[in-house]
């Protein structure tokens, strides 16, 4: 059995250990969950979030940009994007607006 520790940074931020990474399988942008089991263990895992993401990559042309990807969404997409960039912007400005600090609360 492989035990490593980690300490929890004040962020709620840890890396996940390269051998463990390397033994489950993890990679750089997967997606993965967290279950709190009954007995207070956490159970982590990668999930898979799209069925033909290979087949979905090999559609794109090789100079597929930034722009080309916003067009393609919905409107709404369109939408959710722009408040979480602009959202993302705010925070690294250091800009207080009378909203984000309502939402806070």
């Amino acid at each position: 059995m492989l035990r490593l520790f980690r300490v929890l940074g004040k962020r709620g931020r840890i890396t996940i250990p390269f051998e463990i990474r390397q033994r489950i399988g993890f990679r750089y942008n997967d997606v993965l969950s967290f279950i709190q089991q009954d007995d207070g263990s956490v159970l982590v895992r990668r999930e898979k979030i799209c069925d033909n993401c290979n087949e979905f990559a090999e559609e794109f042309e090789e100079n597929f940009t930034l722009e080309d990807f916003l067009d393609s969404l919905s409107e709404e997409e369109q939408r959710d994007a722009l408040v979480h960039l602009s959202l993302k912007w705010v925070e690294k400005q250091n800009v207080s607006l009378p909203f984000a600090s309502a939402k806070k609360k």
